[in-house]
């Protein structure tokens, strides 16, 4: 075949991408924001690929209507066509999108994570030099958090206060469970299992090995919710005494054996209770490298971190499950700035540079990256930081964009 003709990217019996030198991937434009943010992201990852690699591999971009779009042209938010071409391709990007009220589905995004089994969540935060940050330190924060995608409260698995099957529910607790519920209440269920547990600190195992990264630590509230955060926790510790026996140790083992040195070559494992976890990340976050962690508590920190490092509008995200993968800005619509060309696009710019790691185009994400970081040192950056960085040449969304493009 023609090797500088579109292609699909494919998979090999055991999961590894084959990329050809012109993939077809998938878009979502993104609702609100979308329609600024896209444009400047899609300039600079196909500027990045062809300076990377003199011309001989591009992107053949392929647009999804799914959100406002989708809704407005074909009468769907998210249709099965939709989902299935991201399948079929099995890398694809997207920009933020709307929840829909009253139509079913409770987010777009967690439809989608849910429907294509993209369990992990995976949010690396680190400091770009010299955006503002409320830390002192803000260059010792470099973390990766692998959050789990398609269960916990997320799984959507409620009853409203007062409704027939809330009723029954609490009558099923009270009667034959040993609870005490009274008056009107909501009741959700909280599932964890082992499967999926196991499967999310795997991946987030063999990430730490392959990036030589020196930890993973799994963040649960285990003291409180025994049976599920607990389990997690207990679980994480099991794939890593079954399938890394070799390549990982327990903290405990680091001190008792080692001095609390590690090998070379070995990943330290260890866990620590979740309100724990958000104060040692502000005080000492040079002791933490990988986060496994279910999926609410993956939410907030992975928030939580983005704010030391400088907001959501510098965080990039993917979800990525065993056959295909979704890359995505984390931040919200913003409705009121749509078409202003005004927002800053780093999010989804940054979840392009992923993609593009995630392709094996290490050399294209590294100048991504590179040009970006340039670009705000140069005090070229749009209204969100110019206001806190003295001396900034405040600039719109496609001229941020173009500005990374020229340092590429």
């Amino acid at each position: 075949m023609d090797n500088s003709q579109p292609q699909k990217i494919t998979l090999t019996a055991h999961g590894a991408l084959q990329v050809p030198d012109v993939p077809i991937i998938p878009f979502i434009e993104g609702d609100g924001i979308g329609v600024d943010i896209w444009p400047a992201t899609r300039h600079v990852i196909d500027k990045a690929v062809s300076a990377a690699y003199d011309g001989r591999r591009r992107i053949e971009w392929k647009e999804l209507l799914v959100g406002e779009k989708g809704f407005h042209q074909t009468g769907q938010w998210l249709s099965d066509d939709a989902l299935n071409t991201i399948s079929e391709h099995a890398v694809a990007i997207k920009g933020p999108m709307t929840t829909p009220v009253g139509t079913g589905i409770r987010s777009l995004n967690v439809a989608i994570r849910q429907r294509l089994d993209l369990y992990a969540c995976v949010r690396p935060v680190k400091y770009i030099d010299p955006v503002p940050s409320p830390m002192k330190a803000p260059h010792k924060i470099d973390m990766v958090v692998f959050r789990e995608n398609t269960e916990d409260l997320y799984a959507g698995i409620e009853w409203q206060a007062g409704s027939d099957e809330v009723k029954r529910v609490i009558d099923f607790l009270n009667t034959q469970m040993g609870t005490t519920l009274t008056g009107p209440t909501g009741i959700g269920i909280k599932p964890i299992s082992e499967a999926n547990t196991k499967r999310l600190v795997a991946r987030a195992i063999t990430y730490a090995i392959e990036l030589q990264r020196p930890s993973v630590t799994l963040m649960h509230k285990g003291n409180i919710m025994k049976f599920t955060e607990g389990a997690f926790s207990r679980w994480g510790y099991e794939v890593a005494k079954e399938h890394f026996a070799d390549q990982t140790l327990t903290e405990a083992e680091l001190y008792d054996t080692y001095n609390g040195k590690a090998p070379d070559g070995k990943v330290v494992i260890k866990d620590r209770i979740a309100d724990m976890l958000f104060q040692q990340v502000l005080l000492r976050p040079d002791e933490f490298s990988v986060i496994a962690t279910p999926n609410l508590n993956g939410d907030y920190i992975s928030d939580a971190l983005a704010a030391q490092v400088g907001g959501l509008g510098m965080a990039p995200g993917a979800n990525i499950g065993d056959r295909c993968a979704v890359f995505e800005a984390t931040h919200g619509t913003a409705p009121k700035y749509a078409g202003l060309d005004k927002v800053n696009p780093s999010s989804l710019i940054l979840s392009g540079a992923m993609m593009l790691d995630h392709l094996g185009w290490n050399e294209a994400a590294d100048r991504v990256r590179a040009a970006l970081q340039a670009t705000v040192r140069d005090g070229v950056v749009t209204y969100d930081l110019a206001r806190q960085i003295q001396g900034a040449k405040e600039v719109a969304c496609s001229a941020f964009a173009t500005a990374i493009a020229e340092r590429l």
